[in-house]
Order: structure tokens, then sequence, then C-alpha cells
């Protein structure tokens, strides 16, 4: 059974620095990872995604501040967030796929974490 299991989600005073984890569980041949976020009352969207090799994509929203790794050895990715802002408030979930890329149309993702709360406050 493959499980993804998220962490460092907390509650940080806008400025402020995260940095989640994600690790995966029960397989060898994940491909891509990234993490999605959800606010409430707004449809879930793709933040960062991060090919096998290491190649990584952001939304607009999160370029500059956010940066997306993995190691490969501990099949774990991790999301850095830093200078964060009252609208990166969500629920962020990890995304793991077979597929090369994780596109924004979440076609491509296998597995879902169960998600962790960041809560951005002034």
């Amino acid at each position: 059974q493959v499980r993804l299991v998220e962490s460092g989600g907390d509650s940080v005073q806008t400025g402020g620095s995260l940095r989640l984890s994600c690790t995966v569980s029960g397989t060898f041949s994940i491909n891509a990872m990234g993490w999605y976020r959800q606010a409430a009352g707004k449809q879930r969207e793709l933040v960062a995604s991060i090919t096998f090799g290491g190649s990584a994509d952001y939304a607009d929203s999160v370029k500059g501040r956010f940066t997306i790794s993995r190691d490969n050895a501990k099949k774990t990715a991790y999301l850095q967030m830093n200078s964060l802002k009252s609208e990166d408030t969500a629920v962020y979930y990890c995304a793991a796929s077979y597929s090369p890329k994780i596109s924004p149309g979440a076609g491509a993702v296998d597995y879902w974490g169960k998600g962790t709360l960041v809560t951005v406050s002034s």
C-alpha cells in the first residue's frame, strides 16, 4: 500500500517560514512529486512540482518565495516556504506520480497525502 505522509504544517506570522516534508512508502518507482494547496472555499491548486531529476516548476504566486526539493534516497520531498503571506493559508497536499511530470490539471497524480494545515496570520 502506497502512503504519503506529510509533516511541517503550523501557524506562523506573516513573513515567517515553514518547511513541509512528504515521505513516500510502499513503492520504489515514484517519479514526479508535487505540492498542492487548497484554501477555504477555493479549488485545489498546484504550488510546485519536481521531476525525479530535480527540475522544478512553481505557480507564479510563490515564485521566489517557495523552493521544492527532494531526496530520492529517502523518498522524501520538501517545500521550503519563506516570506509567507496570509494568502498562503491553506491545507497543503503532497502528490506523487508515476509520470515524469505533474501538471496543473492534476491528471498525472497517482497518490495524495492527507494534507497538512498552514496558517499565516498577521
